[in-house]
């Protein structure tokens, strides 16, 4: 006998400085997933704008503020610019493999040196061995952990530069967390290749979208996710296209 579907309960943060946009406060709307319905409760929120962390499916509901957007690649329709080419062939020696969520100290060494070359002061610069091991192993729902390497020799894997955590969904990838070398003379834009790497996956699994998760106009930090068009956004008429004009 199946066991019958119990609506989530779903909490308020208090306000909190908010990350993006200066001078202003966010709060967030959350739910716990767990239990036999999390995939499909997790599958469900992600359409309406709601994000995964561990065990938790969360949304922006701001007072008086709706800037952070949902935003989705449409993975079939996407074609990379000539920018876009030139990292494709840059990167076309990493050996990429898909790997159970499962944290080791070649990830969390690699983290430790992206955050703080890329965000020093962020919260998550404090994250220890036990922080990201949480972050990467409490998902109860279809995830792995990408991995990008340089090439092997002699049968010794080659230098870990990049990871992402990422959600497999009914109708797409969705990246929870990537993070990578920040060498930019060796290894330029790694973190553009991960993306344009998840939309190809996406696009031979058969899956519609990408979930890039949020993006917030004129928040210099969120600006690259307007290059990977066609991209869709949720405002309040549901899904639609982000414009030249949207993305400002």
């Amino acid at each position: 006998m199946t066991a019958p579907f119990r609506f989530p309960r779903f909490f308020v943060t208090s306000p909190q400085p908010c990350p993006y946009l200066p001078g202003r406060q966010e709060r967030k709307v959350f739910t716990e997933l767990s239990g036999p319905n999390a995939t499909e409760l997790n599958d469900a929120l992600s359409r309406i704008g709601f994000r995964r962390s561990q065990s938790v499916a969360y949304r922006p509901s701001c007072a008086g503020c709706s800037a952070c957007l949902s935003v989705r690649v449409l993975s079939h329709q996407f074609e990379p610019n000539a920018t876009q080419r030139k990292l494709l062939r840059r990167h076309a020696d990493l050996e990429v493999t898909a790997c159970r969520p499962w944290a080791t100290d070649e990830q969390y060494q690699l983290l430790r040196g992206y955050l703080a070359s890329r965000h020093p002061g962020g919260g998550m610069a404090g994250m220890d061995e036990m922080d990201y091991a949480d972050m990467v192993e409490q998902s109860p729902v279809n995830s792995v952990i990408v991995e990008y390497r340089e090439p092997g020799r002699g049968g010794v894997p080659g230098r870990l530069i990049g990871c992402c955590l990422t959600d497999r969904q009914a109708d797409g990838l969705s990246m929870i967390y990537s993070f990578f070398a920040t060498d930019e003379d060796a290894r330029p834009a790694l973190g553009n290749f991960i993306i344009l790497d998840h939309i190809a996956r996406t696009r031979e699994a058969g899956l519609p979208y990408v979930y890039l998760g949020y993006w917030v106009k004129g928040s210099p930090r969120m600006a690259y996710k307007a290059r990977y068009r066609p991209m869709e956004m949720l405002g309040p008429r549901g899904w639609t296209l982000l414009s030249d004009e949207d993305a400002g």
